[in-house]
């Protein structure tokens, strides 16, 4: 049976229904990272209703205008005498969440004098208190009545009109009624605490009142000096001094120096404090970065590269954009932009520091050494600027590549730490001039040195280099020392290793161990193919593992007990000496010991107490 078709119903326009405490619930656990800022939310609407009255009344003087805060502990309380409130922009701006009174008519065009985007700040006050009265008045209408509205947690509301004489000028006061569990963030001490962290470097005046102040008090002021970068000083010695003990005071601690940042093109000032103490390569600090005066975030990480980790800056800026939560910047082309252009800025200072002020460059190198050199990887104009005064680890001591250039014209680099301490003795005493190049971005930056020292040669080491440059024993005491040389092949055959009989200084080191981290690895690899695949194919690969690299123990005739253990002709013996020659050698090199070479060092020092016990019974 076929049903008939049932006429489709008319489409009905409804609306979202918005669960008030659900949505704040969202805000402190997902937006805000705490409670606190309900206080920089209201000091923040403040200030975007005094922007609005300057640009009414554009003859008044700058501070003509303020905010007064006052907390005793019963209540929180901000006040402005801003451009106010209609009944008609509380039912507008107030009553529908998302709505900011900021994008309302001629305002709208006018969005980059204020710090608020999107009218969602004032729910922050719900994370404190359960009901957020307002009572305002706007500038806008002559004699205009006051408006006040009572907005609870639970998602209503009350607006009702009142005497103009109910306040008297205009402007907004917003009173909070903390909840018991708020008493942390609505203390007077700490709203105080709170006012002066947001809103230190405010345009507007800011005042505090804890309620002791009396009738007619002015209270204190939370912004009594503007910005150091923006005061006259008497000297440029002078306004060094004070930048340096505003970033002392920031942030703790004594900058190297102080590098000031100025870009007019997005309205951004402020300062970057070199770091006195180095930091871990790639630990990224938090900045501190105030978008007109109010501080967005102490731990603004985006508005420097990642190479420039030392130093910490503090900022205002007009048009970085902050995110829906106000506690971040927006990655945009302007931020980008921005962190480019204070990258520049902070070339620039290392480029003076380099023409005219050695002795900061060189306190400045000695401490953030590291952070050059990640620069100079990436950027031309510092590598040729800074690589000669940079240090490195050398088989001199640490020592800068402009000094050890001038002694070795060929620097040989190695490719690990493990590798220069094994060899770093025997190429000192051979007059090779080696280099760490283990360590981060040095071995790189070693082999750029030819760019800008033409007459220098730089070339990896490798042990056939080193080998070259120690000398062979005589034919005759090769002769001599051959049969206890097979008997060392044999004993070390397990390790790969190789043997030979070298003379080279220092005469104390009885032997050197030439081994790669990469050749172990490859034999390593090989040889767990081998044992994986089996068979033909075992075979084959066998004959493949004889090509990778093998260990060299290179033995030094210059040494007595080297000499004495090469006419050993007791096969036994002949081994046991040599297993423990090659464990001294290993231990010598610095790197991690394998579970069969730590076997092998114990057994062979204990054959040889034994032998010593036998030969002495």
């Amino acid at each position: 049976m076929t049903l008939p078709d049932t006429p489709a119903s008319p489409a009905a326009d409804r609306t979202f229904q918005v669960d008030l405490r659900g949505l704040v619930d969202l805000l402190s656990h997902h937006l805000y990272s705490s409670p606190r800022v309900y206080l920089r939310e209201l000091l923040q609407n403040a200030v975007d209703a005094l922007t609005a009255r300057h640009s009414l009344e554009q003859g008044a003087p700058a501070d003509a205008f303020g905010i007064r805060l006052y907390a005793d502990g019963s209540v929180v309380r901000v006040e402005d005498d801003g451009v106010g409130l209609t009944e008609a922009d509380v039912h507008t701006f107030l009553a529908t969440i998302g709505r900011s009174s900021k994008r309302a008519d001629q305002i709208a065009d006018q969005r980059a004098d204020f710090i608020g985007q999107f009218g969602i700040g004032l729910l922050s006050c719900f994370l404190v208190a359960d009901e957020i009265h307002v009572l305002s008045r706007s500038a806008r209408t002559p004699d205009a009545p006051a408006v006040e509205w009572r907005g609870r947690g639970d998602g209503s509301y009350t607006v009702r009109t009142l005497p103009a004489s109910t306040r008297p000028r205009p402007g907004t006061t917003v009173t909070l009624t903390p909840r018991a569990d708020a008493g942390e963030w609505t203390r007077p001490a700490q709203v105080h605490a709170l006012a002066r962290h947001f809103g230190s470097l405010l345009r507007h005046p800011v005042t505090f009142d804890d309620g002791t102040a009396g009738p007619g008090g002015q209270g204190a002021p939370v912004n009594p000096e503007p910005a150091p970068w923006a005061r006259n000083h008497p000297t440029p010695g002078a306004r060094s001094r004070a930048l340096a003990a505003y970033g002392e005071e920031v942030f703790g601690f004594t900058p190297l120096d102080t590098i000031e940042l100025d870009l007019p093109a997005v309205g951004l000032k402020g300062i970057a404090c070199v770091l006195p103490e180095a930091v871990p390569a790639g630990r990224r600090h938090g900045h501190r970065v105030h978008v007109k005066g109010m501080l967005l975030s102490e731990q603004a990480e985006e508005i420097l590269p990642d190479w420039a980790f030392f130093v910490r800056c503090v900022v205002d800026a007009e048009s970085l954009r902050p995110t829906a939560s106000r506690e971040s910047l927006y990655e945009d082309d302007t931020l980008a932009a921005v962190r480019d252009a204070l990258a520049e800025r902070l070339r620039a200072w290392i480029a003076r520091a380099a023409a005219s002020d050695p002795e900061l460059l060189g306190r400045f190198l000695q401490v953030h050494h590291l952070a050059v050199k990640s620069l100079a990887v990436h950027d031309d104009e510092i590598m040729r600027m800074l690589l000669p005064w940079l240090p490195f680890e050398t088989t001199d001591g640490h020592a800068t590549l402009d000094e050890f250039s001038r002694t070795h014209r060929t620097v040989l680099v190695t490719s690990s730490v493990e590798e220069f301490r094994q060899i770093a003795a025997i190429a000192s005493a051979a007059g090779l001039g080696v280099v760490n190049g283990g360590y981060t971005y040095d071995r790189q930056l070693v082999h750029r040195l030819p760019e800008i020292r033409p007459e220098v040669t730089v070339a990896d080491l490798d042990p056939g280099t080193l080998t070259a440059h120690l000398d062979p024993v005589d034919r005759e005491t090769e002769l001599a020392a051959s049969a206890y040389l097979a008997q060392a092949r044999d004993a070390l055959a397990v390790f790969d290793c190789d043997v030979a009989l070298r003379t080279f200084q220092p005469a104390s080191a009885p032997a050197l161990l030439l081994d790669s981290r990469e050749a172990r690895h490859e034999r390593t690899r090989s040889q767990l193919a081998r044992e994986q695949q089996g068979g033909v194919w075992g075979d084959i690969l066998g004959a493949l593992r004889q090509e990778a690299p093998r260990a060299q123990l290179i033995l030094n005739q210059l040494n007595p007990l080297v000499r004495t253990a090469v006419t050993i002709d007791e096969p036994e013996l002949a081994r046991t000496s040599a297993e423990a020659l090659y464990g001294q050698a290993a231990m010598l090199s610095r790197r991690p010991l394998r579970p069969a070479e730590s076997s092998l060092i114990n057994r062979s020092f204990l054959d040889l107490l034994a032998h010593a016990l036998r030969k002495d019974s």
